[in-house]
């Protein structure tokens, strides 16, 4: 993450004004349902898919470990050797949809260049992080094929060396595509609407060259791929793609949505099929989108609605911090030496006008958004009535910082059209939560679903029904559920 000592600060600052909330278990707001444990005394769970009820993968983010949990029960079936530094490592995984008669099983993950678990940030190649194929024979999982390679090092001349904005979330589609997101890496090209990059016409990026997309600077995107890594002719960004010609024209062809900056979620609807993603701001306007098809989500010309964008720059450009807020502190910079936040546009026409929009690429605005970064982390929706049919297929977003409720989980309901966020506090009918500084929750207390779960990387409908939660930092996958009594109306335990 950003700033490390003063992360570290903040969380020194959080625990000592909430002690409590290292002791708390996670919990949820309606009384009518709990939380239980389903697996335990994992290191850095991050991501889960299910074999079966009680049987699934959990990704272990600094071991490189795939581990089996069955019925509790943990088996390591691949160990990769990973470099997790920042927020490299073991990071994403998907089933083949034929997945039963295939055994084909997805995994994005950051590649050490030494061959052993690093934490080292120059330790991994250039394109070091990585989708790889493998196959699941029942017992263990084996090397099959590598489906693509994406950059991995943040090493430019003039700047701190990083490893955060992988992204490395994977989902298959309702199409059986593969859609892989990666953040930005700090960036500073056209995919993050910039046409000729942060110096002008003919200045390389940085000391890989760009600001084109070739492999180097193929980042800040959802790529939708086939099953063995080629580019569907149905990418909306195929033609342009094809016209171009060339390593860069080859990425362009991959390409489903860009302008992105970090994401730790994404997901479909199980009811239209639509994509939903979210996007963590630097200090201000955390995201949740809709993604369609050509989507230009706006980064690094917009964060939040384009008429936000003066309360953006204002954000990013803060030098003194706002007392008496705790968490309050010094903002600037976007993490980014090369392109810094006074480039930002003072109007919202003038920061349209600025993106660099491929052949049928489209922008939209965020359909929520928080003024401060609230730090979204993982998000699914509930593809089933198990928790009651009030919350079937609703979309819950879980935190990537747990400083305020412990890590909250928000449960955000959409309309009748499945295009649109519903709220009912009138605080939020502009699409903006207007807390009032980083990781606050101000005009989302009505969205709040769930506390103290940590770090929440992954939200999946699991075999039965019902919620799980993967908690990064307290090693456990939890399972939010609906207590059975006597009065349940049979058909709110229906898992269909």
């Amino acid at each position: 993450m950003k700033r490390p000592f003063r992360t570290l600060a903040l969380a020194a600052l959080a625990a000592a004004l909430v002690p409590s909330l290292a002791e708390a278990a996670p919990s949820v707001v309606d009384p009518k349902l709990a939380v239980r444990t389903a697996a335990s005394g994992l290191n850095q769970p991050i991501s889960i898919a299910f074999l079966g009820r009680n049987d699934m993968f959990v990704l272990e983010k600094a071991t490189g470990k795939v581990q089996r949990v069955r019925n509790g029960a943990v088996t390591t079936v691949l160990d990769l050797p990973v470099n997790s530094g920042s927020e490299r490592g073991l990071l994403g995984i998907a089933l083949d949809p034929h997945f039963f008669v295939s055994g084909r099983v997805y995994l994005y993950w950051t590649e050490s260049a030494s061959g052993t678990d690093s934490t080292v940030l120059s330790d991994t190649p250039l394109l070091g992080n990585r989708v790889d194929r493998f196959f699941w024979n029942g017992s263990t999982l084996t090397h099959d094929q590598n489906i693509i390679r994406l950059r991995a090092i943040q090493q430019d001349t003039g700047q701190p060396e990083r490893g955060n904005h992988d992204g490395g979330v994977l989902r298959f589609g309702p199409d059986k595509k593969l859609y892989v997101v990666i953040g930005d890496l700090g960036r500073r090209g056209q995919l993050q609407n910039l046409p000729n990059g942060p110096f002008g016409p003919g200045m390389p990026d940085d000391q890989f060259g760009g600001p084109e997309p070739d492999n180097a600077h193929l980042s800040g995107v959802i790529l939708r791929l086939n099953r063995d890594g080629t580019a569907p002719r149905s990418n909306p960004f195929f033609r342009a793609g094809r016209n171009m010609g060339g390593e860069v024209g080859a990425n362009i062809q991959k390409i489903f949505a860009y302008g992105l900056r970090n994401s730790f979620g994404m997901a479909f609807d199980p009811v239209s099929g639509d994509l939903w993603e979210q996007e963590n701001g630097d200090d201000s306007f955390s995201e949740i989108n809709r993604a369609e098809e050509g989507f230009n989500s706006g980064w690094v010309q917009i964060m939040g609605p384009p008429e936000r964008v003066a309360q953006f720059k204002a954000i990013e450009t803060t030098v003194t911090p706002s007392p008496p807020d705790p968490f309050a502190a010094t903002y600037f910079g976007l993490q980014q030496i090369r392109w810094p936040p006074t480039n930002i546009a003072d109007t919202p026409a003038q920061a349209l006008s600025r993106l660099f929009m491929l052949p049928g690429a489209e922008y939209s605005a965020p359909e929520l958004s928080w003024k401060f970064e609230v730090a979204p982390g993982g998000i699914g929706f509930l593809a089933s009535r198990a928790l009651g049919r009030e919350y079937r297929n609703d979309l819950f977003v879980a935190a990537a910082r747990p400083f305020l409720e412990g890590g909250h989980i928000f449960r955000l309901e959409l309309t009748e059209n499945r295009r649109r966020i519903d709220v009912d506090d009138p605080r939020l009918a502009d699409g903006v939560a207007d807390n009032r500084h980083k990781w606050e929750i101000t005009e989302s207390e009505t969205l709040l679903f769930g506390r103290n779960f940590g770090v929440g990387t992954d939200v999946q409908t699991g075999p039965n029904g019902n919620l799980y939660v993967v908690s990064l930092d307290q090693g456990a996958v939890y399972e939010v559920f609906r207590p059975r009594n006597d009065d349940d109306d049979d058909e709110d335990d229906d898992d269909d």
